[in-house]
């Protein structure tokens, strides 16, 4: 055949012919696994669990207090102390997107969890030795004087913060991914297994963390940051064991080489090919696109059909002449890519909008670990005659909210919603995360609010509000996380083919990341702004909150936020799931029944 105005295509139809769901290769999920295992399913989650919630309870066990441990231990402001922690959140955030490159290209996700895991019990172990050894942390305040840290005691720390980096790096993009792996998607049971996993995933680790945040979190602040701090180097050793003793059941997914070279060779081909003229994708126009069948111990269980979406890119698997070998296959991969390649390349196109309108969506929630802690220092945080509640333990409230409603949503509202929605999860991964942004404006308003009550209260002298008045912004983020956080969990992993899951997931910290810049570079505008006037006005977020006016900054938040959820609804109404295709006669596979999907 030709293709029109242009070279002459290739013609072997046994090769190059476009194949139907009938046609295509089923393989079934055991011989895909490079361990030869039947899937375990819900016997490996024990182990897979135990390692993430053990990995989370040593970093959130760290900086859930780390205000507090700057503040009265290193002597460090406010400000600096904020913006201290949202960098390093952000690092922490962004090392998942090179771990998942790692992961899918060389080292496989069992041995990134494996090496990712040393590396945090180092990172704690050193944060331990920060609270222990005197010449590591600042003397103790005396005679009304505070030494800050010196160049070394700061080095020391942050070489800390870059071990525990390094091993969530590792262990958070491939956690979720590896446990995916334990199921058989081929299966009833193994799907719905793979639907509950997201949602008891999140539900598991915030179950020990609503009991180890007032726990440990108490011991850090009444009894010793030493102790406080070894507890949860303690439970990471212990993760790591668990790890281990769970080789004899876990199914292995080998790595097949970079995903990065795969979709830069998709751009390259479809560059090179741009002045070439699509050929129809009507039934007898098939042959011109190049799609091989499945190799043999491949990780992809499905082939994806070719869409009109971002057409252009669909030269990239225009066959043209001296392209294939007489044995059907590429004789160059940077001039033909497969109808695969092409569409996983579309898949990262369609996710980049809600991916950036996620990221304005999750700075709320940053807020809870830095400022709302510096609100329940000035509060009345008493229980009985002589108990005082940590003020880190606070944040106890917004994780127990998620312990709580995820398994509830689980069992008894998504049932409910689709009797109504006939969607299999109730309602879809974006109507879900739209829902949780609600939640985290809802929550910033309120956090103003309770902060303008509190501080005109301590100005007017009527004495400290109850720490308890910050339970409504602090439940209302649970519920945003439990909507919007696990929503883009599941998004990422269900959006990617199945050997980009890792990075995916990767993608879904990333939005954390570069929420935690976000929200430093609003610390920092607000900062420099309100209080460089020169007037003597303490500035909104002033070391003295009573001074600060805390609740115009979460203001600014909720309305960052509230306009951001319009644009995200925007991408959201004219995004297209994976595999599917709008109300054409141009996708390959389309049924009746496949129309664009909103939110």
């Amino acid at each position: 055949m030709e293709v029109e105005g242009h070279s002459k295509a290739a013609s072997s139809p046994t090769k190059l012919r476009c194949l139907t769901d009938d046609d295509s290769p089923k393989l079934s999920i055991s011989a895909q696994r490079s361990s030869g295992r039947k899937p375990g399913g819900w016997k490996s989650m024990p182990y897979i669990l135990g390692n993430e919630t053990f990995e989370r309870l040593a970093s959130m066990g760290l900086i859930a207090n780390f205000m507090v441990y700057l503040i009265k231990v290193y002597h460090i402001d406010q400000v600096s102390a904020t913006t201290l922690i949202n960098v390093w959140t952000g690092v922490t955030n962004f090392l998942p997107l090179l771990g998942a490159f790692l992961s899918d290209a060389y080292v496989g996700r069992y041995w990134t969890i494996a090496v990712a895991s040393v590396f945090s019990l180092f990172g704690m172990a050193s944060m331990t030795l920060t609270a222990w050894l005197p010449a590591l942390h600042p003397p103790a305040c005396g005679g009304g004087k505070c030494e800050g840290p010196t160049p070394f005691q700061m080095g020391f720390l942050i070489m800390s913060l870059c071990l525990v980096s390094i091993g969530s790096g590792g262990i958070r993009p491939c956690s979720i991914p590896f446990g995916v792996d334990q199921f058989d998607p081929t299966t009833d049971a193994g799907r719905k297994g793979i639907a509950s996993f997201y949602n008891w995933y999140y539900a598991t680790f915030n179950v020990v963390l609503v009991v180890t945040l007032t726990i440990v979190v108490y011991i850090q602040d009444s009894v010793s940051w030493v102790l406080g701090y070894g507890i949860p180097t303690a439970l990471m050793f212990c993760s790591i064991v668990l790890f281990f003793m769970g080789t004899h059941v876990y199914v292995f997914i080998k790595p097949e080489g970079s995903v990065f070279t795969g979709l830069v060779q998709v751009a390259v081909a479809a560059y090179k090919k741009r002045k070439v003229e699509l050929p129809s994708l009507e039934t007898n126009h098939r042959t011109a696109f190049y799609d091989p069948p499945l190799e043999p111990g491949s990780v992809v269980l499905s082939k994806l059909p070719l869409t009109d979406q971002f057409r252009f890119l669909n030269k990239a698997a225009v066959v043209m002449e001296k392209e294939l070998n007489p044995d059907g296959k590429r004789t160059n991969k940077w001039n033909l890519s497969t109808i695969q390649q092409v569409e996983e390349f579309k898949c990262l196109i369609r996710v980049a909008p809600i991916w950036v309108t996620g990221i304005l969506s999750l700075t709320p929630m940053l807020q809870q670990a830095t400022f709302s802690i510096s609100q329940a220092l000035l509060m009345d945080r008493r229980i009985g005659p002589n108990f005082h509640i940590p003020p880190a333990s606070i944040i106890v409230i917004s994780f127990l909210t998620i312990t709580l409603f995820v398994p509830i949503y689980d069992r008894f509202l998504v049932p409910f919603l689709r009797k109504f929605t006939h969607h299999q999860n109730g309602i879809t991964q974006l109507q879900r995360m739209a829902v949780g942004i609600i939640f985290a404006v809802l929550s910033m308003v309120i956090a103003g609010l309770i902060e303008m009550a509190r501080r005109n209260q301590a100005n007017a002298g009527g004495g400290s509000m109850s720490v308890f008045w910050l339970t409504p912004q602090f439940f209302l983020m649970g519920l945003c996380e439990a909507f919007n956080i696990i929503g883009q969990i599941e998004f990422f992993n269900k959006e990617f083919p199945e050997h980009m899951r890792t990075m995916g997931n990767a993608l879904s910290s990333c939005s954390i990341a570069l929420s935690s810049y976000v929200s430093t570079a609003l610390v920092l505008i607000v900062h420099r702004t309100t209080g460089g006037g020169g007037d003597g006005r303490a500035d909104w977020l002033a070391d003295d909150l009573n001074k600060g006016r805390l609740d115009y900054f979460y203001y600014i938040v909720a309305a960052t936020a509230f306009f951001n959820f319009f644009l995200f609804l925007y991408c959201a109404k004219n995004y297209r799931y994976k595999g599917k295709e709008s109300n054409s006669e141009l996708d390959f596979e389309l049924a009746s029944s496949d129309k664009k999907l909103e939110v």
